[in-house]
């Protein structure tokens, strides 16, 4: 995976997102990730290869899943610990 197509991973999360407001279920957000993140392997990032496609898109898709995850952990624990006075 080359470093110029990193910036496809926060895109993903937002398309993710744009899904969830328009009805998907958050359980079903995963899953979607990879899924676009396979998509965009394999017409955009390697469209002459398949395979390579497939495996690079699912990285991102699974990457994007671990941002979005990361920080809504995140946020949850700073909200959590200014409510409870910290």
């Amino acid at each position: 995976m080359e470093i110029y197509n990193l910036p496809i991973i926060p895109l993903i999360v937002g398309v993710v997102e744009v899904l969830k407001r328009l009805g998907l279920p958050e359980k079903w957000s995963a899953l979607a990730s990879a899924i676009i993140g396979i998509i965009i392997g394999i017409f955009y990032i390697a469209p002459g290869d398949i395979l390579k496609g497939i495996l690079e898109g699912l990285a991102i898709g699974l990457a994007a899943t671990g941002l979005y995850s990361g920080t809504k952990n995140t946020i949850e624990i700073f909200r959590s610990n200014k409510a409870g006075g910290k």
